[in-house]
């Protein structure tokens, strides 16, 4: 098999295109040049992309005895990913970039491209499973990034492969050790790429300016405080408000209004939802059956939750949860999973979250 190896320069992607020169295949290493500024975009953990990523994927792909090329997507992924990020933003709404940039650049951008030069499947270092063609988490719960994954189609997946999905991380850069790559320590990128300090006010502000408004409670419609932009906020969010409450009760955001420019927040018992209404979904395998019980995952890094799932009127979701929820913000991926206990690590699709 002719495959393409997107090579990022950390371990999980090196290992992974180690794994499939091990399989046998006719493996061609790539990393993707995504900003037109690479020199500013990694600080130890925070970031990626850079320019230092680059020569470390092309170590890697050197000691590997595989082509190894970079592909300038810098402009696609600044309108499908940071222009999408801002607007959505703008818009009072949480997006989750990493999705995004699974969806629009890894597996639509390069897949295509991979495919058209006559490759037969792309290789990420990806932590999730592929079985029979569908999307399960990986076996490194703490790793496993199928959340973001969820949004892929089935055509996509048959383009895909997931060579770490079956091993923990421990396990991955005890690989890279033993291989001798550099990056076998390098530590993991996190946070938001492009916004390499991780201050995503303090980037959003720089795009999008000052928009003052109030901070109004909702159990009184007292404006509580002020801000300089609804842009700086997330439902959910209880930290850095900026509010001031005599009876001193923690307040979450419950709701953002760009429109009017209000902040509304309320108590712990205001914050919880028991409903959640998605956009049509995208589903990874057949549609299944509706209405159908499953877990959902609301948040890229929180524990899923039962739901009864049914069909909207307008083609989305209904989603009815066993237990209500804080921080379930319009924007995000409610991605479904099966609710098997033994095989209840499949993916079933995703909605983005509407209210």
């Amino acid at each position: 098999m002719r495959v393409l190896a997107a090579m990022s320069g950390g371990v999980d992607s090196a290992v992974a295109a180690a794994l499939a020169v091990d399989a046998g295949h006719d493996v061609t290493g790539v990393h993707l040049a995504l900003s037109p500024d690479r020199q500013t975009l990694r600080s130890g953990a925070r970031g990626c992309c850079s320019v230092e990523d680059a020569h470390d994927a092309r170590r890697v792909a050197d000691e590997l005895g595989i082509p190894f090329y970079v592909w300038d997507l810098a402009e696609r992924f600044t309108e499908d990913v940071v222009d999408d990020f801002v607007a959505e933003y703008a818009a009072g709404r949480t997006p989750n970039p990493c999705l995004r940039c699974n969806e629009r650049i890894k597996f639509t951008a390069v897949l295509d491209r991979a495919l058209a030069l006559g490759f037969d499947a792309v290789v990420t270092g990806h932590h999730a499973r592929l079985e029979d063609g569908r999307l399960r988490r990986s076996v490194d719960a703490a790793k496993d990034q199928s959340y973001v994954l969820g949004v892929l189609t089935p055509g996509q997946l048959a383009g895909a492969r997931f060579p770490l999905g079956s091993m923990t991380k421990e396990r991955v850069r005890a690989i890279a050790a033993e291989r001798g790559f550099a990056v076998a320590t390098k530590p993991d990128s996190h946070d938001i790429c492009f916004i390499p300090d991780g201050d995503t006010r303090g980037f959003l502000t720089r795009r999008l300016g000052s928009a003052p408004g109030p901070v109004v409670d909702a159990a009184t419609g007292a404006t509580v405080g002020t801000h300089e932009g609804t842009h700086g906020f997330t439902v959910g969010q209880r930290r850095g408000l900026g509010i001031a409450v005599g009876d001193q009760r923690p307040r979450y955001v419950l709701s953002i209004e760009p429109v009017t420019r209000t902040v509304t927040v309320g108590t712990a018992e205001l914050a919880g939802v028991d409903v959640v209404r998605t956009a049509p979904p995208t589903w990874t395998g057949e549609p299944p059956v509706l209405p159908l019980r499953a877990e959902v995952q609301l948040r890229a890094h929180s524990a899923p939750v039962a739901c009864e799932v049914t069909a909207a009127p307008d083609g989305g979701l209904v989603l009815a949860l066993a237990d209500a929820q804080r921080g379930v913000a319009p924007g995000q991926s409610a991605v479904l999973y099966a609710p098997d206990p033994v095989r209840g690590d499949l993916v079933l699709g995703q909605g983005t979250v509407r209210s």
